[in-house]
Order: structure tokens, then C-alpha cells, then sequence
């Protein structure tokens, strides 16, 4: 780290931080932050001509205490005249972000797009931005270092996300994610190495899992898994020997497995559950084959789908992807993948859920199967639950939980990658807003899409094809 100061028109920033394993453009970003200068606007003078975004610090020579001079104008905002119309760009940055109907994107650090797309997909889950503005400042003496420092970053981007229209630069998270999982700041001839945005995302909500829990008995002591734990319970059966077991695991994320019999989503679930592992018979006294054969036990408020895209191919020792397209739905029904007590447990909220639909479509209540596929797929979208309701219900017994839960979900966000290898290529994140419109957060670009464009991204070529999907529960009125 060098610490220089940088004079712009009139005013001198001293003390400016640079991090000189990082390009350029990531301290311009940072520039950006103190001046409002975007960073294609920005002049800054070095020995032998301006700083470019990817120049070698080692080569530019910049040394401890240097003084730079920044040219360039920031952003401007219009004002309105006296008793004038009220413009957008007069409002507090906030209701700006409430008028605009999105939230700001995020600037690429260089081949960060795997972060800023996890963190988008995120972002947009109101119970966990609520979680982590109740996170306190200070650490737990059962929780480390740096996992408190990722959740307080987490949170502080978050915020920050919220608070701007302006694209906003993630440095204190992206250096604290590579603090906490030195494997995203792997280096590739000096420039930080594409990643798997899927490892992304799986690492962050691991490090909330131990840190946002609550001491309380009164609240879930468990955040995260109330939100996006899924429980299996799994069988597991050797046809040689006979023997039989079974065993039960909290996952957060259901896969979706790829092959020449799938087409859409449901099928690859069905496939994801069902898995063939060797392991020593006891009865045999020798390896045998066990197929597993998994159901859900337990649901979460959002569901998270990961399309196993990516294998390892050993011809090139190198990771390749499986470009076959997968459809998969706006609202995702997985009634048929739960375990016998589960249904009984989704029977009457999914009947309840029907009657309220009917209500609507002026029809009288009617006793159905809940396991009418027919009726199933005809149902519209309803209210999900208060944010009263739903902070009541996370305080509650399971049994309670799954009282509101109907087994129907609805997506909220996709995660999508283009390109042909998980170390390279592009990851964009297409969010559902509040309002029912869709947002392409292309790293600090966001872009307002079509809902009917978003089940495009199921692959079959070279554009982006969805490698995650998340989903939220449709739940009855309460």
C-alpha cells in the first residue's frame, strides 16, 4: 500500500490509499468516490503522461507521499428553478433510488463480475438486508476475525447499494472476501483470475450462516438456514446386500443435473436428487454401490437452483461447459419432490392459497387435490406475507413456518454465465424489483428487461444462460 494525496480544481485529498496489486482503474474508482468524477473522465498526471486504467504501478513509479493532480468534472445535478417542477436529480439520493425503481450497479474491479452478480442476486432479498442492519459492530467472541469483517462489508454494501444511484465501487468487500477466501484473489500474470460465481455465493452465505445468529430463544438462532436451508432426508439402499439406511442434511441449494434426457428444470431436479456412491458393505465386507435417493423435509423462503453446468474435462485439465438448454419456469412447483410428511404438512396452506385464488377469479371454494398438477400450473400470482408476518413466523416453531409455506415459488433472480469455461467468460445478474420489473445488473450498467425475456436465458448457445436461479415462497395471505 503507497498513500499519496491528489489535488482536484481547489480541494487537495490527502492520505489516498493506493493498492498498487491492484490496476489503475480500481484507484480511480476510489477517486470517483471522493470527487464524483466517473473514472473515463478522469485525468490523472504521472511522470511520462496520463495514468492509464491498466498500467503497471511497478513501471508508472509512484512513490510514498507523491503529490497528483486530477483533471476531470463530476456529475453534475441539475436544479430546478424557484416553484419550478421538483426533478429527480433534486431529490436525496435515496428517493432518487426509490424513483428510478432499482438500485445501483457495481464496478467491475477486474474480473469481479463473479462477485458483483452473487452480490446483486443477493441484495435483493429484503429478510437478509434486515438481518445484517441488526448485526452489531462488534465481533462475538464465538465468531472470527475476518468472518466479522465480511458480514460488517457485506452489510456496509448493501447499505451503500441502496443509498445511490451512482454505480458503486465494492473494495472494502472485494479485499475482505480475499482475506477471508484467499482462492478469489488467485493471480494469473498479475491480473486477479475469473471465478466460479457459484463458489461465490455458496462461501458468502456460509460465513452469514455462523455469524448472523441469534442468542435469543425468542428468534430463529439460525438466519440464514431459515431463509435458504433446504433439508433432505435421503434413503440410501445396496440392491447386493440388502442394506439400508437413511440419513438427513441441510443444503442451500437444490441441483439441477444435466444430461441428454433433460429439457427442463423439473427433470434435472428429479435427476439431482437421485445419486450412486461406492462405499465399504459391512454385510459384504467389501465396496458395494448404494444408490441415495433424496425428498425434501423442510423448506425455505427462498430457493436456490444450481444448474450443474460445469465439469472437469480431463482431455484439457481444465473446466468445460455443458451449453444444452434447460427450460425452466417463472413459478416453480416442488410438491413433488417433498417427503410424505412435508405434503401432508403443505395440504391445507395450498388449498387455502386455491380458495383465495378462486375467490378472486369469482369462483366458490372447492375441495381439491393438493397434488392436482393441472390446478397447479393455472395458479397466478398472490401476495406473499407482510414483512410483519413474516418476521412473526421466523420466531415461530417449524411447524408454524411450514403452515405458510405452499411448495410454489416464484423467481426473483437468475445469475447467468456466458462464455464457454468457468474461468473465464461473463456473469451478469437479472433481478425482480419490488415493483414486478426486471433489472440486468451487467456490473455498473443496469438495465431494465422484459419478464418473457428472462426464461430465454435456458442456454443452448453462446449467450448467457442461467446457472443460478433463485426462487421465493409464495406463501397465503395470512
Amino acid at each position: 500500500m503507497l498513500t499519496v494525496s491528489v489535488k482536484w480544481l481547489k480541494e487537495v485529498f490527502p492520505k489516498v490509499e493506493i493498492d498498487t496489486s491492484q490496476p489503475p482503474y480500481v484507484f480511480k474508482c476510489q477517486l470517483y468516490d471522493l470527487t464524483g468524477v466517473p473514472p473515463e473522465r478522469q485525468k490523472i498526471m504521472v511522470k511520462g503522461g496520463l495514468l492509464k486504467d491498466d498500467a503497471d504501478w511497478a513501471t508508472v513509479g509512484v512513490k510514498e507521499g507523491q503529490k497528483m493532480m486530477m483533471m476531470g468534472t463530476a456529475d453534475e445535478i441539475v436544479k430546478a428553478p424557484e416553484k419550478g417542477p421538483i426533478f429527480m436529480e433534486d431529490l436525496p439520493e435515496e428517493e432518487q433510488v426509490v424513483a428510478l425503481g432499482h438500485t445501483a450497479g457495481l464496478f467491475n474491479l477486474g474480473n469481479t463480475c463473479y462477485m458483483n452478480s452473487t452480490v446483486q442476486c443477493l441484495h435483493s432479498v429484503p429478510d437478509l438486508k434486515s438481518a445484517l442492519s441488526n448485526y452489531p459492530s462488534q465481533k462475538s467472541s464465538d465468531l472470527d476475525q475476518t468472518s466479522h469483517m465480511l458480514t460488517a462489508a457485506t452489510r456496509e454494501l448493501f447499505n451503500e447499494l441502496d443509498k445511490s444511484v451512482k454505480p458503486v465501487a465494492p473494495m472494502q468487500f472485494w479485499m475482505v472476501l480475499r482475506k477471508k477466501y484467499p482462492q478469489f484473489g488467485q493471480l494469473h500474470n498479475g491480473v486477479y483470475m475469473q471465478q466460479d460465481a457459484e463458489e461465490c455465493w455458496t462461501q458468502l452465505l456460509y460465513t452469514l450462516s455462523q455469524s448472523l445468529r441469534s442468542p435469543s430463544p425468542s428468534q430463529n438462532p439460525d438466519t440464514i438456514k431459515e431463509l435458504f436451508g433446504i433439508e433432505l432426508v435421503s434413503r440410501v439402499h445396496c440392491q447386493e446386500s440388502g442394506e439400508e439406511s437413511s440419513e438427513t442434511e441441510s443444503v442451500y441449494s437444490l441441483k439441477c443435473h444435466i444430461s441428454q434426457e433433460v429439457n427442463h428444470l423439473h427433470e434435472g431436479l428429479k435427476h439431482g436428487l437421485k445419486s450412486e456412491l461406492e462405499k465399504a458393505s459391512p454385510s459384504l465386507g467389501r465396496s458395494a454401490i448404494y444408490l441415495k435417493e433424496s425428498c425434501i423435509n423442510a423448506l425455505p423462503r427462498y430457493l436456490t437452483v444450481q444448474f450443474v453446468r460445469f465439469f472437469w474435462k480431463r482431455e484439457s485439465n481444465q473446466k468445460a461447459k455443458i451449453l444444452r438448454k434447460v427450460d425452466y419456469p417463472l413459478q416453480l412447483d416442488v410438491y413433488d419432490f417433498c417427503s410424505d410428511d412435508l405434503r401432508k404438512n403443505l395440504e391445507a396452506p395450498r388449498q387455502i392459497l386455491r380458495d383465495e385464488e378462486g375467490k378472486k377469479a369469482g369462483l366458490k371454494a372447492k375441495v381439491k387435490s393438493s397434488s392436482s398438477k393441472d390446478n397447479d400450473a393455472k395458479m397466478t400470482d398472490v401476495e406473499g406475507p407482510s414483512n410483519e408476518s413474516v418476521k412473526s413466523s421466523n420466531s415461530t416453531s417449524g411447524e408454524d413456518k411450514e403452515s405458510h409455506l405452499t411448495g410454489i415459488y416464484d423467481l426473483v433472480a437468475v445469475l447467468t454465465h456466458k462464455g464457454r469455461s468457468a474461468d473465464s467468460g461473463h456473469y451478469v445478474a437479472w433481478v425482480k424489483q419490488e415493483s414486478g420489473k426486471w433489472i440486468e445488473y451487467d456490473d455498473d450498467n443496469p438495465i431494465p428487461q422484459r419478464e418473457e425475456d428472462i426464461t430465454k436465458l435456458s442456454g443452448g448457445g453462446d449467450w448467457h444462460m442461467a446457472y443460478i436461479c433463485m426462487y421465493k415462497a409464495r406463501a397465503f395471505p395470512v
